[in-house]
């Protein structure tokens, strides 16, 4: 997990954003997943981000999964 700030086209920064690693994960004792999306389906292995501030909860929902840390990054700057 890492936290980044948004950039805007001046260069100042304005909140922030959190990426993340998830997977549908199993529990201890049961083969069952353990992560569901919001949709009560488990969720698809990947980096995730979404728009908070470190110690707080998130401002709306993750993203979709990205195959690399580096890949959430960029489409989360990107979303200005």
């Amino acid at each position: 997990m890492s936290y980044h700030q948004f950039t805007n086209e001046t260069g100042e920064h304005y909140g922030s954003f959190e990426v993340f690693y998830d997977h549908a994960d199993t529990g201890l004792w049961s083969d069952e997943p353990g992560n569901f999306d919001s949709d009560g389906k488990p969720v698809k292995p990947g980096f995730y981000w979404w728009a908070c501030f470190p110690g707080c909860l998130p401002d709306g929902g993750p993203s979709v999964p990205f195959e690399t840390d580096q890949d959430a990054i960029k489409d989360a700057t990107e979303f200005i």
